[in-house]
């Protein structure tokens, strides 16, 4: 096992420590009036799939679509860090959530070559070496619900907001021949070569989230849901998973999953991010 994984397994080991030493008495839906807030600390270990169109290096317009994928989730992340929080008044809140990830994808290929006013050139597997492609990520959510319902069985906010994802991505490839410019002349792509760009990419989102707990166990099932469009021509967010909360303390482990579809020629033309989830959360 190697220091990140070792790393990963110590983080999850401490958060399941603290939702052992947590006191014994269950807590339903919140229902104070007045203020409250909450802090939640958490580890996403998602992996990613990812459609980027980079910019030809050569000036000669056009695009370079590259395919990437990830499918490990510890070998692949290479840094994270991640926080949410929340301020209720009564019924009325407001949310934030804010991530930052580092991931890479040694599974990724050049899929065509898309210059101005000719059609998409794809590239062959017998053209394609190998590449790798990374990303690091900014991802800040900010919303305003209301408490449609409340009870003893758990609850249901309404929210509307923004997402922000800001975007770094590089692919470093190799080619077994150079691509050419197809209406003659030089040379679109060399054998070897860094692709790369950057994004900033707003959106505006409405959901609804909450919780159903689970009699008077102190266990609950957490849910949310978000969809919006904006700079992209969709977005969606989804998550849920098992919690355990007493007074003002709490452990939430489930699954999360993020997408962003811009189309066109966006560097970022498709994004999306799932994996594991595993957060503590303290109300006060």
């Amino acid at each position: 096992m190697d220091f990140r994984r070792m790393l990963m397994a110590t983080a999850a080991a401490g958060l399941l420590a603290v939702a052992g030493a947590m006191p014994a008495h269950a807590q339903g839906a919140d229902q104070r009036s007045g203020w409250a807030f909450q802090v939640a600390l958490y580890a996403w270990l998602p992996t990613f799939n990812g459609t980027f169109n980079y910019q030809l290096p050569t000036g000669l317009g056009g695009n370079a679509t590259v395919r990437a994928d990830s499918n490990d989730y510890l070998s692949d992340l290479n840094f994270a860090a991640m926080i949410a929080g929340e301020a209720r008044y009564d019924r009325f809140s407001v949310i934030t959530d804010l991530m930052y990830v580092d991931l890479g994808a040694g599974s990724s290929r050049i899929d065509s070559i898309n210059q101005a006013a000719l059609p998409a050139n794809p590239i062959g597997t017998t053209v394609t070496g190998s590449s790798d492609t990374s990303m690091n990520a900014t991802i800040w959510t900010l919303g305003a619900g209301y408490t449609v319902a409340r009870g003893d069985w758990g609850n249901v906010d309404l929210f509307g907001g923004f997402r922000l994802l800001s975007l770094n991505a590089e692919t470093n490839y190799t080619l077994s021949a150079d691509i050419t410019d197809r209406r003659g002349g030089g040379i679109v792509l060399g054998r070897a070569g860094r692709l790369s760009g950057n994004e900033a990419i707003w959106n505006g989102i409405i959901g609804v989230r909450g919780r159903i707990t689970l009699g008077n166990s102190g266990f609950f099932v957490p849910y949310y849901l978000d969809v919006g469009a904006g700079d992209s021509n969709l977005t969606w967010q989804g998550f849920t998973g098992v919690g355990y909360q007493t007074g003002w303390a709490g452990v939430i482990a489930g699954y999360r999953y993020l997408s962003f579809d811009q189309g066109g020629s966006d560097l970022v033309n498709k994004l999306s991010m799932g994996g594991a989830f595993l957060a503590v959360n303290f109300t006060f």
